[in-house]
């Protein structure tokens, strides 16, 4: 969600799914496991954002250890989300060579939706989230995160619904994404009235 471009996205279809993911959509075999946070969660990022300046060197505008892994004391599942800018998402020529190089593998390509792509790691189990220098989602990534370490009442809620979530079951990963939409809403329109 962002604030100059609306998602108003609420499920994501398996034809939308399949469309976007790169290589075999790979349906749930087993429960969504949420896991209390694990204080090893920040060096993982460290190690991984480490690994892609390497990689890429001055191509790197921002990155950003973002999503539940990101705020100490949230219970997630145990997958390190990154954000990355770069000059220009859609120009995957000018990163996604060396970064499949280095090991990384590009399983998705979102250009209805910010130029987004993602990379799954060589080891760590990573979403690497790519979007270009100025993309206003980056902005909504970052502000979630950091209302969230400052609000614990909204870290409860939003712990409570993954929770939650995670209890039913899901064809795939993105359904029980899509489920937490509505809080991830609530929750960011009371960061943005905050910060004016």
């Amino acid at each position: 969600m962002s604030s100059g471009e609306e998602d108003t996205r609420k499920t994501t279809t398996e034809e939308e799914l399949r469309a976007a993911t790169l290589g075999e959509l790979k349906p749930l075999t087993r429960p969504i496991v949420v896991s209390d946070y694990d204080p090893a969660w920040p060096a993982l990022f460290e190690r991984e954002a480490a690994r892609v300046r390497a990689t890429l060197g001055e191509r790197v505008k921002c990155l950003e250890h973002v999503g539940s892994t990101s705020v100490p004391g949230l219970p997630a599942k145990p997958v390190i989300d990154l954000v990355l800018t770069v000059a220009d998402s859609a120009d995957e020529a000018s990163y996604v060579p060396m970064m499949e190089a280095a090991g990384y593998v590009l399983r998705i390509r979102e250009p209805h939706w910010f130029e987004h792509r993602l990379f799954k790691g060589p080891d760590t189990d990573i979403n690497l989230h790519v979007f270009t220098e100025g993309c206003t989602e980056v902005g909504q990534m970052l502000l979630f995160r950091d209302w969230l370490r400052t609000h614990p009442e909204d870290l409860e809620l939003y712990a409570t619904t993954k929770r939650e979530l995670a209890k039913r079951e899901w064809k795939y990963v993105q359904n029980y994404a899509d489920a937490k939409t509505d809080v991830v809403r609530q929750i960011l329109a009371r960061a943005r009235a905050a910060s004016g």
